[in-house]
């Protein structure tokens, strides 16, 4: 049993650590075609993909919920249902997307102002954002079409899809922007016709998914006579099922904003500390989310294994996959922590030339090491309770730890202390993060079996 649980894992967890990380090469690339423009494009371009990043990252539950009921109904052995369930998850993202995008267009010159573009630079943000979210709609449905194939247990076809799409914008960035000579537009416009591909290609598979199941439900003479529609029923709208979607979401949508808010306080008390300070956490914090798209990738696996389990009423065999990706949790940290420790003395001078800024992260990456193990298990059991539904008590988690963190952010400064002294704080976020949720796990409460939770 354990060495399939480590089958599963592998081969749901690597493609998907695959994918994690050709996404924030969409932004790199642009950060490149744009950064030969001048240094005003560039800077316009910071500001509109930190803005765009986080329109479309506060709706990460679209992947997350829909992970989640996909896997439960694939374990029940109800795949018209499952596909039904994935449709309602894609149909709830082109809604989202049409009202991010009825308000970031009009919205986008105040944004920019807000997000502290400076004047040179806001003209280049406002004109990035307006034309890159015209792609808002399509990459919502990536994020929906991505959680129904991870349900269906393929993380494969993401990161097809992923280094597809990642490969198709770098080459429309630099024939657009050069080519055509549109400037920070066309690395805009490259940006949503590669999104707009991604989205057609995720709802091709799903399609044609569709379309074999039937096929293989139905014998050739009952489907002739049942009509070519009735494999597109699963395609179509359900206001219902779009509504229940919504429902599932909102808990998730509360934990992730929480948690934005926890990273966007930790960098706001960063910036009290002074300008080394805050570049080193910068760094520092580029180096913490690089790691968790490795211990992401386990959750993510964890999603779709006991949502499976769960739906298919294995309340056991869900215990024992829990257990068992706890187990990988730890073993990653304890090596990305080693790998972090390690090759401290070489991450500075890859990011900055300041002695300062040098010992500032000394200093911080050590405690990011020691904090991997911890974080390797909450990120599993994250990846664990969301698999299972259990949206309303993640919710309820996270917002205690935030309420657990300011206070000890904001202490950071009125103490006098420095950079490592907030990165402990991040630390004790991620233990309360751990006691909650093995808390949960231990109970366990969200071990609740069938095809719906």
């Amino acid at each position: 049993m354990r060495r399939r649980h480590d089958r599963e894992i592998v081969a749901l967890a690597l493609p998907a650590f695959g994918a994690l990380v050709a996404e924030p090469l969409f932004v790199m690339a642009d950060s490149a075609v744009v950064g030969h423009l001048g240094t005003t494009q560039l800077a316009g371009l910071g500001v509109a993909a930190a803005l765009l990043t986080t329109a479309v990252n506060v709706f990460v539950f679209l992947a997350y919920a829909t992970t989640a009921a996909v896997a439960r109904r694939v374990g029940a052995g109800d795949m018209r249902a499952a596909l039904r369930q994935g449709m309602d998850g894609v149909w709830l993202a082109l809604l989202l997307g049409a009202v991010v995008i009825a308000a970031v267009l009009p919205a986008a010159p105040a944004l920019v102002r807000l997000s502290g573009a400076s004047g040179t630079a806001a003209p280049y943000a406002a004109t990035y954002l307006r034309i890159s979210a015209l792609g808002i709609p399509a990459m919502l449905v990536v994020l929906a079409a991505t959680g129904v194939l991870r349900g269906l247990q393929n993380t494969r076809t993401p990161l097809y899809v992923a280094v597809a799409g990642f490969s198709v914008n770098a080459g429309l960035n630099a024939a657009l922007v050069y080519g055509a000579g549109l400037g920070i537009a066309g690395s805009a416009w490259g940006t949503v016709i590669a999104q707009n591909g991604m989205a057609a290609a995720y709802l091709s598979v799903v399609v044609r998914g569709a379309r074999a199941h039937f096929r293989e439900e139905v014998p050739g003479p009952a489907r002739s006579r049942s009509g070519p529609g009735d494999w597109t029923s699963v395609l179509r709208p359900d206001p219902a099922g779009i509504r229940a979607c919504a429902r599932a979401g909102v808990p998730l949508l509360v934990r992730t904003v929480s948690l934005r808010a926890i990273l966007l306080l930790a960098t706001a008390v960063a910036a009290r500390l002074g300008d080394t300070a805050v570049a080193a956490h910068q760094i520092t914090l580029t180096v913490w989310s690089l790691l968790a798209f490795a211990l992401d990738a386990i959750a993510i696996a964890g999603q779709a294994i006991i949502g499976r389990y769960l739906g298919a009423g294995d309340a056991e065999g869900a215990r024992a996959a829990c257990r068992r990706m706890m187990q990988w949790g730890v073993a990653c940290g304890i090596v990305l922590g080693l790998l972090v420790a390690l090759t401290r003395p070489l991450i500075g001078p890859m990011f900055s030339s300041d002695p300062a800024v040098r010992a500032a992260l000394m200093s911080a990456l050590l405690v990011v090491a020691l904090g991997q193990p911890v974080s390797g298990v909450v990120f599993v059991l994250d990846g664990v309770l969301m698999g299972a539904g259990d949206g309303p008590y993640l919710a309820w988690s996270m917002l205690i730890t935030l309420l657990v963190f300011a206070p000890a952010a904001f202490a950071v400064p009125a103490l006098g202390a420095g950079l490592t002294a907030l990165w402990w704080a991040m630390t004790l976020m991620m233990l309360t993060r751990l006691t909650a949720l093995w808390l949960r796990a231990r109970s366990g409460r969200w071990v609740v079996t069938g095809a719906a939770r």
